[in-house]
Order: C-alpha cells, then structure tokens, then sequence
C-alpha cells in the first residue's frame, strides 16, 4: 500500500492528497511533526491565527504489529508556551490512521464564519469535510458516544472538547481507547485550542482489521517484535509493576524519596499519599470491579491502563495515571482517589490537560480562592472551566495565567508550562529537563527519573548536581528518537537495562524500513531533531535565558531534604551546546 500525506485547507475545506516526499519518507511521530512545522510555519506567527499548522503523524512503527508501539503524535506551534510543541498519545486512532496509508495530516488555514466546526471523515474509501453539527459543543463523552451510534462502533476518534472550542490554551487533543473512553491525550501544550482554531471538532477513521503494511524485511522485524516483547515481559517495571499497579505506582515512590509536590510545590512529601496511589487503585479493581492492566490499544503488552469505578461498581473514569493522582491530588492536597477520578472524567469531557488543571487548581488555591484539600470546591472550580464562566476563562488558560491573574509568586512553571510531578529540588536531573527541554517543563522530554528513582540504565542520586546536564541531554536525546518510532515511551525501561530489547527495537525499524539503523544513529538523529526544534524556538526569539526554573526554586528550601535548586547555568547553558 502507498503512503501518502492529507492536506486539509480549513479555509476554502479542501483536502487532498500529496505524495510522501524523500525528505519524509523515513520520518514519523516527532521527528515528522517538528519537521513540518519547522519547514511550514513561521516561528513568529500567532499560535491560535491561521497560519499555524497542526500536524498529525503516526510514528514510524504504528499500525504494525510491534509491541506497544500505537502512538499518534499531534504537533504545531503552542499557544500556551510559544515553542514548537508535540504531543503524543495511546488509544486507537493512531494504528487505524497508519493502516489507511496515511504518513501525516496536515491542517492549515481557518474556517471563513468563526464558530463554525467540521469533523474530518476517513475511511478506506472516501476522505471529506463534514459540518460537525450537533456534535459542537459537546462534551468528549457524549460526542465518543454519538459518533459511535451514527458511523459504528470500533471507529476511531480525534476531538476537542468545550476547552478547545473556546481556545483555551490548556486544551488538549483526546484519542479514544478500544472502549471509546475519551481519556488518551495528546494533552500538553495547547494543542486543543489550536485544533478548535482551526475549526475542527473531530476527525473521525474508519478501519478495521490490520492493513496493508508492506516491510522490507519481513523476517528481520519478526525477530526484533520477538526480542523485545521478550524484554518487556521480562523487565521488573514493564512487566510487573505497571501492569499490576499503573503508573501511579510512583505516588508512594516519590513520595518516600521526597520528591512529590505537594500544596503547590510547598514540600516534598504528602502525608496522604498511601491513599491515592496504585497500591489503592489494584485494591479497588478487587473491591469495586474496574480493571488495571488495562490496554490503551491492541498490542500493547504493558498495560499500565486502568478503570476506575465509583464505590457502587458503576464505571467512573479511565485512566487515573500517576501525573493526574498527583496533580489533582497531592499538589492540590486532595486525598480523595474518588474525587480525584471525579475531576480526572472532568478534564477529559471538557479537554482538558490534567497536569496544568492540577497546577492551576494549586496556584489558585495558593491564593486563596479556595483552600487546599477542598476536593469538592476543586471540582465546582473546573466545572466552571466547562461552562466559560470568568473564573472558569481564567483557570482554562493555564497555571501561569492564573498565578499573574491572582498575585501568586510560586508559579512552578517553565516557559509559561506547568511542571509535572517530580520536585526538580528533589530530583536534580529532571530540573535539567524541565528547563532545557524544547517545550517547556516536561517530564517525558528526558525522564531522568528513571536513572535518579528507580535505578534503571545505572544509578544516580538525585540531589547532587554534578553530572545532571549530560544526564539529561542523553535521555532527551534518545526520547526525541522513541517519540518518532511509535512506540510507547514506557519501552525505554526495557531497553536502557536489556541490550536484546534494544537491538529489537532497532531490528523492528529496520525490517519494517529496509534501513540499517544502528545505536549510533539512535543518538545521531536524536541530536539533529532536538537541533531543528531549537533553531525553531531561537527564530521564535528564545534564548537560553529561558531556560531556567521559576525563581523560588533557588531561594526557597523544599522539605523534607532541605535543598534549593542548585544547578548551574552553566551546566544548563551547555547541555545543547555541543
């Protein structure tokens, strides 16, 4: 089957099909978007005006067979940073996308009457524009649901919720999973409002069954699919503890080693943690029905999905992840997993970014507009985001627009995005990343804490400074790499420890490709990407002044360690520099 690339002009709702160019034949997830964007969209233009682009690509390895390896990034210049900006996620639509044939969409321009909205039909047969009609407005639950009644079940689905429409830059794009649950985002970024900027509610694909996937080296990839399905069942984290706990297995984690935020990044430790973590969500699967190790999409041999249920057994959410226990949760003060999973279906009805609500929620709550722990109040608070109300505009807009909106000091963001939940005062190396990153704080832009927590791919300790630039430099490096394969980023446990996993991973790309990609091209094109995304952010006028933490981390003194952020510039300012 030939590839080919989907350019959808939202201002005259044309599409068309290109062919797939030498230069991006070879490219996928990441590694395509950021280069798009790169090549197609001025760096200085409006984020949410019509000449940005919003690209969607599967990764390289999508839609095989490969294990965990259904990621769909989304990519364009973000209207809550002012970076380049990708975004990736699970659920089905990126597999079903990939074995249409489809190498990337591309969604330019803005529709002629503001307000209106369109859903993007594909299907084996047909590609168009639709008006999305009864679907504008409409929260992702009913939307998922609707859709589903009218085109069939199995479909897959690319949408907005109300937080996208009215272009809050704390939107995110949902993919629904197998059981239509809105609740796989590409969430970080923005990138909700730019998709409802350009007036597209949904795109909807229509495919079954596994398409027409030509390898080159259909033998080799076997192997590699082998090798590394082998190395994932067998690693302690990708084999037993997320499916058994989910990633919220890293609440207590981080909790003991000092380094979960809590009260709007006030501490390290919170002292109800025991009651929000994986730990608990496993116990209730037993107690209350709901599952853990739950798949995101066929294939995936992790399982760190979970569904959440209300205590009379009927179906609450999916997933509750650690990043949302903790956001919503510990940096809130909230030690209610069921309020917590109330506000988790919230966000994902309305589209929102769990990570930035939970930092807004504690921003908010730092000034007093409603106290910390108030897990009902937080909820009436983000059901005014829903609506549009003031309060709700201001909170929908972001952590940092709330903190300048309300007085606050401790904002905890970087470049204007919320950190996640890993105290960088606690954890050196992911201060790094947060700082140095293309898009702003970002844990899965160079998980350190992989090495600094949990020991995998050697050992560091995760407050000393020394060594923390080079540390994250590689994990960046290699992350920008597994962004562009399509493959889960929850691989790279396995393949850090186990040289088998690795070559499997690099065997599946060249038998899928027909290349001979070794380790060295690993980091080699890893290097050249996080450069093109960079040289993108300078032309959009940032500097390395930028790259910094907010300013309270190096004066204020985190328990329960006692330690300030202590990095050096220096070791910031040359962690891209060679």
């Amino acid at each position: 089957m030939g590839k080919f690339m989907l350019r959808v002009n939202m201002s005259d709702l044309s599409v068309k099909k290109e062919d797939v160019s030498q230069n991006h034949r070879l490219l996928g997830g990441r590694a395509l978007t950021s280069t798009i964007i790169s090549n197609e969209v001025n760096p200085t233009c409006h984020p949410l005006g019509p000449n940005n682009k919003l690209v969607f690509a599967p990764g390289i390895i999508t839609g095989t067979t490969a294990p965990s390896s259904g990621r769909l990034s989304v990519g364009a210049k973000s209207p809550l940073t002012g970076t380049i900006k990708e975004a990736n996620a699970g659920g089905i639509p990126g597999q079903k996308i990939a074995r249409l044939g489809i190498h990337a969409i591309i969604v330019e321009g803005q529709p002629k009457e503001k307000g209106k909205f369109y859903i993007l039909r594909l299907t084996p047969e047909t590609i168009a524009l639709e008006e999305a009609g009864e679907l504008t407005g409409k929260g992702m639950y009913e939307m998922n649901e609707l859709i589903w009644e009218k085109y069939g079940e199995g479909i897959g689905i690319i949408g907005i919720g109300p937080a996208g429409e009215m272009l809050m830059v704390n939107a995110g794009v949902s993919c629904n999973d197998p059981e239509n649950s809105p609740g796989r985002y590409a969430g970080r970024g923005g990138l909700g409002a730019v998709m409802g900027s350009k007036g597209l509610k949904a795109i909807i694909i229509e495919q079954k069954g596994l398409g027409d996937i030509a390898y080159a080296n259909p033998e080799l990839f076997k192997q590699g699919q082998q090798k590394l399905t082998k190395g994932l069942q067998e690693h302690a984290v990708t084999g037993q503890a997320l499916p058994t706990y989910g990633t919220a297995v890293l609440i207590n984690i981080l909790n003991e080693a000092g380094g979960l935020p809590t009260r709007n990044f006030s501490s390290g430790r919170f002292e109800g943690a025991s009651k929000i973590g994986g730990e608990v969500i496993n116990e209730w699967s037993k107690t209350r029905g709901g599952k853990v190790g739950h798949a995101c999409h066929p294939g995936c041999v992790i399982k760190c999905s979970n569904v959440v249920n209300h205590p009379d057994g009927t179906y609450h959410v999916s997933p509750v992840e650690y990043e949302t226990a903790w956001s919503l949760g510990a940096n809130c003060g909230i030690d209610s997993l069921d309020d917590i999973a109330e506000m988790n279906r919230i966000c994902n009805d309305i589209g929102l970014d769990t990570i930035e609500a939970g930092a807004t929620l504690g921003v908010a709550m730092e000034a007093g507009v409603i106290s910390f722990g108030d897990g009902k109040k937080a909820i009436e608070l983000l059901n005014e985001v829903g609506k549009g109300s003031p309060i709700g505009r201001i909170l929908g807009n972001g952590t940092a627009f709330t903190g300048k909106a309300f007085g606050v000091v401790r904002i905890p963001v970087v470049k204007n995005q919320a950190m996640p939940a890993y105290e960088p005062r606690a954890v050196k190396g992911i201060g790094v990343t947060y700082a140095t990153s293309t898009m702003g704080a970002d844990h899965t832009a160079g998980y350190t804490i992989a090495t600094e927590i949990l020991s995998v791919g050697g050992k560091a300790d995760p407050l000393v400074a020394a060594e923390k630039g080079a540390m994250a430099k590689g994990f960046q490096t290699a992350t920008i790499f597994i962004d562009a394969t399509g493959y889960c980023l929850f691989i790279a446990f396995a393949i850090l420890d186990l040289p088998d996993a690795f070559q499997g991973m690099l065997d599946t790309i060249n038998g899928l490709l027909g290349t001979s990609y070794t380790a060295e091209d690993f980091s080699r094109f890893g290097a050249e990407w996080l450069a093109l995304e960079r040289k993108f952010n300078e032309a959009a006028g940032f500097t390395k002044q930028d790259d910094r933490l907010p300013e309270f981390m190096y004066y204020e003194k985190l328990p329960p360690h006692n330690h300030v952020y202590d990095v050096p510039d220096e070791i910031l300012d040359n962690v891209h520099s060679s």
